[in-house]
Order: structure tokens, then C-alpha cells, then sequence
């Protein structure tokens, strides 16, 4: 991947895929080893952090489709690669918190994902994403 074009995002938008989706991997134990690694960059990292939740979704049975997920967010770090967590100083007198969810994004199971961040003066001190334990009926 040292060679490949960078990308603008590291999960494109559209059709979210299915675990049926693609051809399966012959040895996913590479699959498992890329994700795995992805998930440590979270940690410093928390663009990604969704895109590697996304994949790591995969991870029991991975095809080719699921491979290529990864690689996009393998180029988006490629492009990324001076980003990161940044304290900043100055002000922190004020508290700032977005919150976004998906309806039903997951298509094999319907569950929803939802995540938050949260800023402290310019400071993100907080973050996180989660897939829904129970299938939303409703969006109200």
C-alpha cells in the first residue's frame, strides 16, 4: 500500500455492504491483522474510527469486498498522514457536544449506529461510535 493513490475519505458513501457481499477471502488472517492494526490508530486517530467499526464488522467472514473497505481507509491515512489529536492552547471556557446516528444503516441485521464527540474549548476530549444492540422500529 506504500504506492497507492490517497483517498478522500475513508469510507466512501452509498450502499453500505452485507456480510454476503463479495467473494471470501482464502486466508482472512490478513484481514484480521489490518483491522486489528487500524484499531490501535483509533486511539490517536478518531476520523477513522467509524470506517475501522464498519470493517471490524467483517472480521468472521471477510471477503473481497470487505478487503477493499480497508484498503480505502488504509489510502485516506496515506493522504492523512500529518493528522491527528492536536491540544491546542487557549480558552477552554466552553463545552461542545455533536451527536449523529444512521437509521437502520446495517443491512444484514438493521441496527443502527450512532456516534458523539466532544470538544472542549478547541479540544476533542471525548469520542466514540456504537452499533445499536436492538433494531430501531422507529426514527422518532
Amino acid at each position: 500500500m506504500i504506492d497507492c493513490n490517497p483517498c478522500d475519505t475513508p469510507v466512501a458513501k452509498g450502499t453500505r455492504l452485507s456480510v454476503h457481499d463479495g467473494v471470501k477471502l482464502d486466508n482472512p488472517t490478513d484481514y484480521r491483522a489490518l483491522v486489528g492494526a487500524l484499531q490501535y490508530w483509533t486511539v490517536t486517530r478518531p476520523d477513522i474510527s467509524f470506517g475501522v467499526n464498519y470493517v471490524s464488522q467483517f472480521m468472521h467472514s471477510p471477503t473481497d469486498l470487505h478487503l477493499q473497505l480497508v484498503k480505502s481507509i488504509l489510502g485516506y491515512l496515506k493522504g492523512t498522514i500529518g493528522m491527528g489529536i492536536t491540544l491546542l492552547k487557549g480558552s477552554v471556557c466552553s463545552l461542545r457536544a455533536y451527536f449523529d446516528s444512521d437509521w437502520a444503516g446495517f443491512p444484514d441485521t438493521r441496527r443502527s449506529t450512532s456516534g458523539f464527540v466532544v470538544f472542549l474549548g478547541p479540544n476533542m476530549v471525548s469520542w466514540s461510535s456504537k452499533k445499536h444492540p436492538t433494531v430501531s422500529k422507529s426514527s422518532a
